[in-house]
């Protein structure tokens, strides 16, 4: 491994005593596999499962990867705590997707990490709908305004995930030269995988009787776009919140015209609202899942098995001809 393991200066976490940097150093030392920074491979820091998948599909063998946002956690409302801050400290490479977690944003921009890699760089990012003036409005900041508004959701779409693929295999090869062949190799199979899911999607909703579906959580614009759907969200990007009067009947007329049969809801979340709106118009309820991490509750192990079991969801959903 040619990565230099780097000291922590006091001075680069500001809020944190010199004592308690060195406490939290030694606890996030001893602390096995959650630790970052303490190994003899590429440490990685990622935001949230997405992109720790991402890094531990593209790094193998050659990279350690600790996730900031713990299985079954809502990734939005993350907070940066003193010993994740240390994490970052420690490790050679920060992979995030800004504007989606402000705390992670601000505590990337105040880290010494040698290497910060956004997610979102590497590919389009767009308004859908519901998406704005939603959650993704509430984290905007003046730092951020050429993302003000824009869905945060792109690696629900595969196309535009692959594409992310493609820029992180080539920041890690520049980060980590040594293992640049095998970084190489990795993103090229973990690129196939993704475009082969892409004609999974194509050709397994190409023919269904209607193309609208409603979902709790306004997080499918960028996979409703790509394979000419229409989302309609009950509560744009804050599943929890509860929908107008004059939401639930215009939703209600528009499953009725459209013939919509389901009302998707997530793992992460509670189905209360949903089933509450299926029942009052008639319809059944399902799990489409945003992907934000993967629990015991989840329709799958990884982000592939997920997503199949999105596709078989959806196509039960608008029915297949």
């Amino acid at each position: 491994m040619n990565v230099r393991r780097r000291l922590i200066r006091n001075s680069a976490v500001p809020a944190v005593t010199a004592l308690t940097l060195s406490a939290l150093s030694s606890l996030s030392a001893c602390s096995g596999a959650s630790a970052a920074g303490n190994t003899d491979k590429f440490d990685v820091v990622a935001s949230f499962y997405p992109m720790a998948f991402l890094a531990e599909r593209i790094g193998g063998s050659h990279v350690h990867v600790t996730s900031l946002t713990r299985p079954g956690q809502e990734p939005h409302d993350l907070e940066i705590s003193a010993r994740e801050t240390v994490r970052l400290q420690e490790s050679d490479a920060v992979l995030y997707l800004k504007n989606l977690q402000p705390s992670v944003d601000k505590a990337v921009a105040e880290s010494e990490v040698r290497t910060k890699i956004d997610a979102a760089s590497f590919t389009s990012m767009e308004k859908h709908g519901n998406e704005v003036g939603g959650h993704a409005a509430e984290h905007d900041t003046s730092e951020n305004e050429e993302l003000a508004g824009l869905d945060p959701h792109i690696w629900l779409d595969p196309v535009r995930y692959a594409q992310v693929a493609q820029g992180v295999g080539k920041a890690f090869e520049k980060a980590d030269p040594g293992h640049a062949a095998d970084y190489r190799k990795n993103t090229a199979a973990l690129v196939g995988k993704l475009d082969a899911l892409d004609e999974q999607f194509k050709k397994g909703l190409a023919n269904t009787k209607t193309k609208v579906f409603i979902t709790t959580h306004a997080a499918f614009g960028y996979l409703a776009e790509r394979y000419g759907l229409t989302e309609e969200a009950i509560n744009g990007l804050d599943p929890d919140s509860e929908p107008s009067a004059a939401r639930v009947r215009s939703l209600e007329k528009m499953a009725e015209a459209d013939g919509v049969t389901t009302v998707f809801y997530e793992t992460l979340v509670s189905d209360k609202t949903a089933k509450t709106i299926a029942a009052d118009a008639g319809l059944r309820t399902d799990v489409l899942d945003p992907i934000e991490g993967i629990t015991g509750k989840s329709r799958g192990t990884d982000y592939f098995s997920v997503q199949e079991a999105n596709l078989k969801a959806l196509r039960k959903a608008l029915g297949t001809k």
